[in-house]
């Protein structure tokens, strides 16, 4: 009973001093978020940011600007499909329709921009919040005859 009180103890006290920075960048689809050293999904981003409720904040209106671009960017590149799949199939193309989607595609770019904007201020809000000198608490477990132990190097 007792050892497992510790463990708990230092489980829960272990989480304090292992907060990661995030770190966000630019690649060809948009942007990759890493934390230490490993790709995250945006969702997992998101659920990290909720421990810090203005990051969270700002991280969900850059959600909200991706979403419109997303859906504007798609209905764009549907309508310049449209006219290319009806020359291949051999029907008269409507090229009006090249040109709305160009246009649309053109209105979903700002949207992509302020996405990326409101992510790295997130991302800054929340890192500001993470101390510099982080403790990073490795537990190893070690198995030796009909014994265990369990060592903490910070």
């Amino acid at each position: 009973m007792k050892f497992s009180v510790t463990l708990l103890l230092v489980l829960a006290f272990g989480q304090l001093f292992c907060q990661k920075r995030l770190s966000i960048y630019k690649s060809f689809g948009g942007v990759v978020f890493e934390m230490d050293s490993t790709s995250i999904s945006s969702k997992q981003v998101s659920i990290i940011l909720q421990q810090n409720q203005k990051a969270y904040k700002e991280f969900k209106v850059a959600k909200r600007k991706a979403l419109v671009g997303n859906i504007i960017g798609f209905t764009g590149g549907l309508l310049v499909a449209v006219p290319l799949i009806s020359i291949v199939a051999g029907g008269q193309p409507e090229w009006a329709y090249v040109g709305a989607g160009g246009v649309l595609f053109l209105i979903s770019l700002p949207f992509s921009s302020s996405f990326r904007g409101h992510a790295l201020n997130a991302i800054e809000i929340y890192n500001s919040g993470v101390s510099v000198s982080s403790h990073r608490i490795r537990p190893s477990f070690h198995f030796y005859g009909t014994g265990a132990s369990l060592v903490l190097r910070f």
